[in-house]
C-alpha cells in the first residue's frame, strides 16, 4: 500500500495531472459548456474524450489504497461518473475543474466503500453499495483512509478554500497553476494556502487517537 504519508510538505506523489492535447482540451471546455447549458448528451461525450486520462486518475486513486493499481480501477472510475453525471445541473468552469471534480468523486466513492466495509467489521448492518464486493482498498487501509477523510474534513470546516487547494493539488494532481486556475485565486494564494493545509493535516494525522 502507497497511502499519502503525514508530512509537513506533502507533494502529490505520482502527479497524475490529466494532459490533453490542445484541440480535445479546446472539445471538453466546449462539451462541459454544452452539460452546463442542460445538453444530456455532453457529459457522455465527455466521458468517452477524456477517459484514458480518467482511468489513470482512477489508477492513482487505487494505488495509493490497495497496492494494485490495476484492480478494479475501472469499476472505481464508472462508479465515480455515476455520481458525476447524476449530479443536477453540473457546473464546471474548465477542464482542470472537471478532472478535480471527476478526483473528489473517486475518493468519496473509495470512502463509501471503506465506511460500509469497516461497519460490516464490526457486524452492524453495512450499506448496500454497488462495488461492496469489489476490493477497493486493503483491509490494512481501511482505518487510514478514514483518518484522512476525517481530518480533510476537519480542514474544510476551518477552510474550505484549503480543503480544495489539497483535493486539486494531491488528489486530482494539480499543479499550483492549475489550481489556482480551478479555484479563480493567484497562484501565490494557492501556495501559501497550501503551506497552511499542510501543516493543519500533519497536525490532525499526527494526534495520538
Amino acid at each position: 500500500m502507497n497511502a499519502p504519508s503525514a508530512t509537513p510538505e506533502p507533494a502529490p506523489a505520482q502527479s497524475p495531472a490529466p494532459a490533453v492535447p490542445g484541440p480535445a482540451a479546446a472539445s471538453v471546455t466546449a462539451l462541459l459548456d454544452g452539460a452546463r447549458a442542460g445538453d444530456p448528451r455532453a457529459m457522455q461525450q465527455v466521458f468517452a474524450l477524456v477517459y484514458d486520462e480518467l482511468h489513470r486518475l482512477a489508477r492513482s486513486h487505487r494505488r495509493r489504497w490497495s497496492g494494485d493499481d490495476t484492480l478494479n480501477t475501472t469499476a472505481l472510475l464508472h462508479e465515480a461518473f455515476i455520481k458525476l453525471a447524476g449530479a443536477a445541473a453540473p457546473r464546471f468552469e474548465n477542464r482542470h475543474h472537471f478532472f478535480a471534480t471527476a478526483s473528489k468523486a473517486m475518493r468519496q466513492v473509495l470512502v463509501n466503500y471503506a465506511e460500509s466495509r469497516r461497519t460490516a467489521k464490526r457486524g452492524a448492518g453495512a450499506q448496500h453499495l454497488p462495488l461492496e464486493d469489489v476490493p477497493l482498498v486493503a483491509e490494512d487501509a481501511i482505518d487510514e483512509l478514514l483518518d484522512l477523510d476525517r481530518a480533510m474534513r476537519a480542514l474544510e470546516d476551518r477552510s474550505p478554500r484549503q480543503c480544495r487547494v489539497v483535493e486539486c493539488r494531491v488528489f486530482g494532481g494539480l499543479s499550483v497553476e492549475e489550481t489556482a486556475e480551478v479555484l479563480g485565486v493567484s497562484a501565490a494564494t494557492v501556495k501559501r494556502e497550501w503551506q497552511l493545509a499542510s501543516a493543519l493535516l500533519f497536525k490532525d494525522l499526527s494526534r495520538p487517537g
